[in-house]
């Protein structure tokens, strides 16, 4: 092998490591533990720009059927979460109380639903009941509920959180961890559309 062999091995060699490193998702700038973080991005869609919300169906964290569906009319609040993910963690009280908020001051006009991600059911319980969320959440393992937004807005972070409007169009999308002031602001907005 020449010098000039070997030198052209080395340089394809570091550029095919540069790539596998760069499509590894850990340690680049927005993810940490092995995930892609989001970035804070508030996408909002305006009404007459609106795709349809896929329709979501399987199971909850008991095994019981859930679908989208039987919220039909009402605005939708979807969450993306797991109970390894810390800005998830970190979330979950926001949606607490959130959820029980609008269960209270607007009673089937609002639905919050989870799918989980990476965590088994078991987990996910332990975690819902140790922070005091009731709402329920779609089991998706292999995250392809998730997938369905692909058309609309998908999601590109853990956790991501849309709101569907009552027309059942995707309003908004949000990455990463979420504020009451952010996403109840934009439910009251969705809610006054009517």
């Amino acid at each position: 092998m020449t010098l000039r062999s070997s030198a052209t091995c080395v340089v394809a060699l570091v550029a095919s490591l540069a790539v596998v490193a760069g499509c590894s998702g850990v340690g680049n700038a927005g993810s940490t533990g092995g995930y892609v973080s989001g970035d804070g991005t508030v996408t909002i869609v305006d009404p007459g720009d609106r795709e349809p919300a896929p329709t979501l169906t399987g199971t909850d964290l008991d095994g019981e059927p859930l679908s989208t569906d039987d919220y039909a009319g009402q605005v939708l609040v979807i969450n993306v979460w797991g109970s390894w993910c810390p800005p998830c963690r970190a979330e979950a009280p926001v949606l607490k109380e959130l959820s029980e908020s609008y269960a209270d001051s607007n009673p089937d006009e609002v639905q919050f639903l989870g799918v989980l991600n990476r965590t088994k059911p078991a987990a996910a319980k332990a975690f819902n009941d140790k922070v005091g969320i009731t709402y329920p959440s779609f089991t998706d393992e292999g995250g392809s509920l998730e997938l369905r937004f692909v058309d609309t807005l998908p999601s590109q972070a853990i956790p991501t959180t849309w709101v569907i409007d009552q027309q059942g169009r995707v309003a908004a999308r949000l990455l990463d961890e979420v504020s009451a002031a952010t996403l109840g602001g934009i439910v009251d907005d969705v809610l006054a559309e009517g």
